[in-house]
């Protein structure tokens, strides 16, 4: 009835598609509670108090641990002193002492166990009930002399073997909780109130009140004050300030914000008051995007997670195979004791627990993607994290990938005039325009404190520059071209400093003062501080780099000289990317790509990861693989690391899981008996077991801490 079941019991959720002709949410639930798991609600529809249900689970298996401790306590001090009451027998005394504490400890593992048998789940309860059912009922018929002789009583190994796998799961609950805490932190970072207000034309606050975060609405006006949370992502239109963005993006140093500034909600607000209009509220904010991908990147699995499922699908049946066969060889053939054969039966059954197997990748994925994304790194699937340590070819988009993606200008050449009268009349002028060369030029006059005039008969002349008047000077700002048609002479000198600047890929723009060449302005595309620095450690990871740009051939080739760039491609457009990457695949390379926006959608989409470079944009999160969130060209390498380092742990987490196993199911079978005499005990299976899934998920928490070799250097 259900379809596209993803279970994940690291988070204890699960995802179904289901079609609603053929099966209804109660339906569901009945078939989830008869497998042993209990239903918490749907997500959305139902406010679910996880923390309390943690501390009444923890408090659940506390109790019963120090029950079955105790009672097994009791029983081995009564073999001792045998104690017979009433002229009863010391197997009938310790059935009675037994049995309340037996089925308390018990019973949740032998109702699961019995659950899989019903449903053909062969399971690890499955083999934990029989293990412990068989040291039980063997020690009632003991009791009785039924078949069995008093020899076989272990009441207190029976209590034991459950108590001690509740330790196990104990530590695990408390540990599985741990691995989690990255989402939880996000989530504890999303507001829960807001300070509304009311602005008259002048700015000045006429009425505020504080309401809920879900009464927010778009465009409406909040203030956050000194040390507040931001509460939705929004746009500044008052105030001053610095924000600590580094839950978004992982950079330390907040951010000045001001006038026409986005914000981020779950940021913190540093000094100033800030007058905020609502933009995005709700599960549209960057903070809630970001806990989604988070979120759906811990419940997917990297392929290798398929060995781990195959292997565990065969384990169980076999393990019950072995358990059988061992101990036929050791009754029938060896010719020991049924004692000592029950023994080792119920030993192997207890210490061959498949949980380490199942906990490896779940563990290990679910703390390296949080710690991942405080760095301003989603990784949104498995297959990335395992593709990332394949990887031949990264190849980077330019504007705004390997540049800052924006001009700035910065030459200023004067010919009889001061630099701040030059920008002051060409940013005069240029405010009048929307052109990304414009914008520059009047950013470039504000960094200087420039106020700018008034202007009139102003006139754009496509493809040229404009023209205007400014305090009855006649201006014009624009190419070479546009000073030809106006007839205006360039000096041989200007015309050398043009061509030097030409070569250098820049953008020039003269600017002409009542019919003469008073200056230059150069403009260029920054090269981002990291992108030298990212080609050298993708270099020295074996990297062949590439960039495909939609610019230029010599531009292109300049940038790329700049930045150490191995191979160039010129003048493509988003389908010639496209094919470039579909090419090098055909070569039976592993390609990365680098974009930073909706045209290079298609090539990110085809490249083995596409990493979508942003700033929390929307394009950005829902492009590619990876997401940069805050356009750190390094965080590109620092996300390969991570992913590295988080398949590393995995195999780890597999090796020692399957270690534990390769080495203990022998013992349990007896192996140091034949050798030397010893014993191993079932309560010492139990433990045993108990402690391989908590150093697998211990090995996954020591992920928190880890920091990319590459973030390690920076900060040095």
């Amino acid at each position: 009835m259900a379809f596209d079941v993803k279970a994940d019991l690291t988070s204890q959720t699960a995802r179904i598609n289901y079609d609603k002709t053929k099966a209804t949410v109660k339906d569901m639930e009945e078939v989830i509670n008869s497998l042993g798991f209990e239903v918490l609600g749907i997500d959305g529809q139902l406010e679910v108090n996880e923390d309390e249900i943690y501390k009444n689970d923890l408090k659940d298996k506390r109790n019963r641990i120090v029950v079955g401790f105790t009672a097994s306590a009791i029983l081995m001090i009564l073999m001792y002193v045998h104690w017979m009451p009433f002229g009863l027998s010391m197997g009938v005394v310790s059935l009675i002492i037994s049995i309340v504490p037996f089925l308390y400890v018990s019973l949740p593992t032998l109702k699961a166990g019995f659950n899989g048998i019903i449903h053909k789940n062969l399971n690890m309860d499955v083999m934990y009930s029989m293990g412990i059912a068989v040291a039980y009922v063997s020690s009632i018929l003991g009791t009785f002399n039924i078949v069995l002789d008093h020899s076989f009583m272990f009441y207190e190994t029976a209590i034991m073997l459950p108590s001690f796998l509740l330790i196990g799961r104990y530590l695990e609950a408390r540990a599985k909780k741990k691995t989690s805490d990255s989402i939880r932190e996000l989530i504890g970072l999303q507001p829960t109130a807001a300070t509304l207000i009311e602005l008259d034309d002048a700015g000045n606050i006429v009425s505020q009140k504080e309401v809920d975060i879900k009464e927010i609405q778009i465009d409406d006006t909040l203030l956050v004050r000194p040390g507040d949370k931001i509460p939705v992502d929004g746009e500044v239109i008052g105030g001053h300030s610095y924000v600590d963005e580094s839950m978004i993006n992982g950079e330390p140093i907040p951010k000045a914000k001001r006038d026409g500034e986005e914000v981020f909600a779950g940021t913190i607000n540093q000094e100033g008051v800030l007058h905020i209009k609502a933009k995005k509220i709700g599960s549209e904010t960057v903070l809630s995007n970001i806990i989604r991908l988070v979120e759906k990147a811990q419940s997917s699995r990297p392929p290798v997670q398929k060995l781990a499922n195959t292997a565990v699908s065969y384990f169980i049946p076999t393990i019950l195979t072995i358990a059988v066969v061992v101990f036929m060889l050791w009754y029938f053939v060896f010719d020991s004791t049924l004692l000592f054969a029950l023994t080792t039966l119920i030993s192997i059954l207890v210490v061959a627990c498949p949980c380490a197997l199942g906990l490896a990748t779940p563990t290990a994925v679910t703390v390296g993607v949080g710690r991942a994304a405080e760095f301003g790194i989603l990784i949104k699937n498995g297959d990335t994290l395992e593709n990332a340590g394949k990887i031949d070819v990264a190849a980077f988009d330019k504007t705004g990938t390997i540049t800052e993606g924006q001009p700035e200008v910065d030459d200023i050449i004067c010919y009889g005039i001061s630099e701040n009268e030059l920008v002051e009349l060409a940013a005069s002028v240029e405010k009048n325009s929307n052109h990304p060369i414009a914008k520059a030029i009047v950013r470039k006059a504000n960094d200087m404190n420039l106020e700018l005039n008034q202007t009139s008969s102003f006139e754009n002349i496509t493809g040229k520059g404009l023209k205007a008047q400014v305090d009855d000077k006649d201006v014009l700002a624009g190419n070479k071209k546009l000073l030809e048609s106006q007839n205006i002479e360039i000096p041989q000198s200007v015309l050398e400093e043009y061509e030097n600047l030409e070569n250098l890929s820049k953008t020039i723009i003269f600017v002409a003062i009542d019919g003469a060449v008073k200056g230059i302005l150069s403009l260029s595309d920054k090269i981002k501080a990291n992108s030298k620095r990212t080609i050298e450690e993708l270099h020295k990871m074996g990297i062949e780099t590439y960039m495909l740009t939609g610019d230029n051939k010599k531009t292109a080739l300049n940038v790329a000289s700049q930045v150490g760039i191995d191979n160039v491609k010129a003048g493509v457009l988003p389908e010639n990317k496209l094919d470039i990457v579909k090419n090098l695949q055909k070569e039976d390379k592993t390609v990365l790509f680098v974009g930073d926006g909706i045209n290079d959608a298609p090539a990110l989409t085809q490249a083995n990861i596409g990493v979508a470079m942003g700033n929390g944009t929307d394009i950005a999160m829902e492009s590619g693989d990876i997401v940069v969130m805050e356009g750190d060209l390094e965080n590109v390498v620092a996300a390969v690391q991570f992913s590295k380092k988080v398949m590393t742990r995995i195999k780890e987490n597999l090796f020692w899981a399957f270690a534990y196993n390769v080495i203990l199911i022998p013992l349990a079978a007896g192996v140091l008996y034949a050798g030397f005499g010893i014993m191993f005990m079932p309560e010492w299976s139990a433990l045993a077991m108990a402690l391989s899934s908590v150093t697998v998920i211990s090995l996954s928490l020591a992920l928190k801490g880890y920091v990319p070799a590459i973030k390690k250097e920076t900060k040095s």
